[in-house]
């Protein structure tokens, strides 16, 4: 039967040709995903080795593995003799589909990335953004946590935190803080403000150096405002305005100093 005969040398041919590429792309395959794990594990221990933020390490591992593993898959394709061009067109409008529907997710993922490197501020840090202020509880990949002084957790999307401005309070080791008083203008302005600055330097949280400073900010016919600056370290700020407004309460009572003019 020539017939029979045909269509047994086209498939042992078929097999021939194709069967070898077949088995060679098998192999390429298996030796590549081989060597691809064993790369990102390489990588991933060589972040560790160089202090590379925790969060990123896995984001970055997997995005390393999926970039290599895209790129055996067209190597792959290629051993088997399948046309290139239409593989990479379809790949392209998969990627492109996929990029849209994940349009937000991609903005929030891009900008954790750029927090986790540029570092803005870190775990612990005490910042305000978008509104809101609190500690930094966890900087994820698509959102950052924060712990707000009421003890609620906000979670913020990384694409908005990331374009925004930061306001990050943990950094510098001292702070400026501003208190204003005002009194009436029958006292004397000497008295007032040796009241508030002899209470301001009694007060062993307030920084010598750079010293306090007292002036006049403002005044009426009837009031002056005076405004004034101190120094202290990062963590007595918030408690010492609290404190040194009482004292200096305290201080204008006991001298008889008029915070009004009587009606």
């Amino acid at each position: 039967m020539p017939a029979l005969d045909q269509y047994q040398d086209i498939a042992i041919n078929f097999i021939l040709v194709y069967g070898l590429r077949l088995i060679i792309a098998i192999l390429i395959l298996l030796i590549g995903l081989w060597a691809i794990n064993k790369f990102t594990a390489f990588v991933f221990r060589l972040m560790e080795r160089r202090n590379v933020d925790e969060s990123l390490r896995p984001f970055l591992k997997n995005i390393l593995g999926i970039a290599l593993r895209i790129l055996l898959l067209v190597v792959v394709v290629a051993q088997l003799g399948l046309e290139m061009t239409s593989f990479i067109a379809v790949l392209g409008s998969a990627g492109l589909a996929v990029g849209l529907a994940l349009q937000g997710s991609l903005s929030n993922l891009a900008g954790g990335v750029l927090i986790l490197t540029i570092k803005p501020f870190r775990v612990g840090d005490f910042i305000e953004a978008q509104g809101q202020r609190g500690t930094v509880q966890l900087i994820n990949i698509f959102n950052t946590v924060l712990k707000t002084a009421e003890n609620k957790t906000v979670y913020m999307p990384n694409g908005p935190l990331a374009s925004t401005v930061v306001v990050n309070y943990s950094v510098e080791p001292t702070r400026r803080v501003e208190l204003v008083y005002t009194v009436s203008v029958n006292n004397a302005i000497g008295k007032v403000r040796q009241l508030i600055l002899q209470t301001v330097q009694a007060d062993a949280r307030v920084l010598p150096d750079p010293a306090p400073v007292l002036v006049v900010t403002s005044f009426t016919d009837t009031l002056i405002t005076l405004t004034a600056q101190v120094w202290c370290k990062r963590q007595d700020a918030g408690n010492l305005v609290w404190d040194l407004n009482e004292q200096v309460k305290a201080a204008f009572e006991a001298n008889n100093i008029a915070i009004s003019v009587p009606k």
